[in-house]
């Protein structure tokens, strides 16, 4: 091939920038950079997607057998040269490097060097040998692993994970501060860009040790201060503030999760306090609950699909059907009392059943029948049954909603034995007991077995005492 001027003075600066990133390679821990030539390496990300187009246009035409302009192929392996060397400079910026990053520095520098070894068996004639075709296969290779290292450099390790890994574990009956609750808020927000492979600003965020010891800007939490810490400065500055943690085009944390560390750090940032070490009434005791309640819209996610039509047919002017949220299939449904009272107004909810998750029949004469269509609603989780007539017999019919979260069943005919069946209900957390017939005894029972259930036993005596007495001088006064 014989070869212009131009296309010399095109060889040389490839034969030089081939030279020069192979000594960047080798004595990369001699070499410091100036800050300007260092600067120029933050333009990698915005660069490197024109030379990966180019050698892959050049590689579909060696492949396929046509020729590949030489003008072509300069400009491809150029741009492949600039980008690893970039690279290089913009690895500089970090202090240690971890194992993603230097994959990814070395493979793409192969990309680059093989492309220049290809570039000169084409430019002798032997561009279509079986050798080059390997050589052209293995660039394709390259090029995919290396983008996929860069990817989870720049993601986190599991960008190419399926979103069902994402999913935050569930958080145990009394739980680790820190392991369950404030490791995860941090693994799934900051550790993609703060882990040994991506040690942004110096900063390691994938123990609680890391954690403490803090980067490049100093401490990142300072124990007992939240409010000077480094960690919730950045939390809570402006979103476009470009010291904003996370980073632009990433889910900010939300308010709750940003409370939890604030009380975290307050309290001590300590790595081994359980929640029941917690005094009750300190707020974290409240946040972290609240992060233990699963997420409504995937709790209901599969419950049946139910038209509009049919909660229109079977509302009335005494039955109010409506959807807990937006187009959820999950329903709410208060029943009020018609002149004629028809028990068929209850039952006839039957048809969706499966569906209801909050519903209210208190101030109803129901029965049998119907206490056996609310006892075969499994998703229910909200009920009020206050001042019905109901006895033992049909709260023990509820012994099998699961899910039933809230409970009111004041002012009813109900003795000891229902509390057997509360004691049983695994998920109840609060429950209305007050003017019923259980007696003190079990409710000291109730409440030594279900210590995390709010049970609300209504006006003491004395408080009650209190208020007829003061209505009566009242009364008296007005008189």
């Amino acid at each position: 091939m014989v070869y212009n001027n131009k296309n010399r003075w095109f060889d040389y600066a490839i034969f030089g920038l081939t030279v020069f990133l192979i000594f960047c390679l080798l004595f990369e821990q001699y070499i410091e950079l100036p800050s300007v030539v260092a600067w120029l390496g933050r333009w990698h990300p915005m660069v490197l997607h024109f030379p990966i187009v180019l050698l892959l246009i050049v590689l579909f035409l060696g492949l396929t057998g046509r020729p590949i302009p030489r003008s072509l192929f300069v400009v491809a392996v150029l741009s492949a040269l600039v980008t690893a060397i970039s690279g290089f400079f913009l690895g500089t910026e970090s202090d240690s490097k971890g194992e993603l990053l230097v994959w990814h520095q070395w493979m793409g520098a192969g990309v680059a060097l093989i492309s220049v070894f290809w570039y000169t068996l084409d430019g002798v004639g032997l561009g279509q040998k079986f050798y080059s075709k390997a050589l052209q296969i293995v660039l394709i290779v390259l090029i995919g692993f290396t983008g996929h290292y860069g990817g989870m450099v720049t993601h986190g390790e599991d960008f190419l994970a399926l979103p069902l890994n994402k999913k935050r574990k569930a958080i145990p009956e009394n739980p680790m501060i820190f392991a369950d609750v404030v490791n995860p808020i941090l693994d799934q927000n900051c550790v993609a860009c703060h882990n040994p492979n991506k040690k942004k600003g110096s900063l390691l965020m994938t123990s609680w040790a890391s954690l403490l010891k803090g980067g490049e800007s100093g401490k990142t939490i300072l124990v007992g201060d939240s409010g000077n810490s480094e960690l919730i400065r950045r939390l809570l500055l402006p979103l476009d503030d470009e010291e904003h943690m996370p980073p632009d085009g990433k889910k900010p944390l939300s308010p709750d999760e940003i409370k939890i560390l604030e009380r975290w750090i307050a309290l001590g940032a300590s790595d081994t306090v359980r929640l029941d070490q917690l005094a009750p009434e300190e707020s974290l005791v409240g946040l972290v609950k609240n992060l233990m309640e699963p997420d409504p819209l995937v709790k209901w996610a599969d419950l049946p699909k139910v038209a509009d039509s049919t909660l229109q047919n079977l509302d009335s002017d005494y039955v109010t059907i409506e959807r807990v949220s937006g187009n959820s299939q999950a329903l709410r449904i208060d029943v009020y009392l018609p002149p004629v009272y028809d028990a068929k107004a209850i039952t006839d909810l039957k048809r969706i059943g499966s569906n209801i998750v909050e519903l209210d029949l208190s101030g109803l004469p129901i029965g049998v029948e119907e206490m056996a269509f609310v006892a075969s609603c499994a998703n229910l989780e909200w009920l009020e049954l206050d001042r019905t007539p109901i006895t033992d017999a049909e709260v023990e019919m509820l012994r099998n909603l699961k899910q039933l979260r809230m409970l009111k069943i004041y002012n009813t005919k109900i003795g000891d034995q229902s509390a057997a069946v509360l004691k049983e209900m695994e998920n109840l957390k609060r429950v209305y007991l007050w003017e019923t017939g259980l007696s003190s005894a079990a409710l000291v029972e109730l409440k030594l077995k279900r210590p995390n259930v709010l049970i609300d036993t209504g006006i003491d005596e004395e408080t009650k005492a209190f208020f007829v007495a003061t209505d009566t001088i009242a009364k008296i006064e007005d008189k």
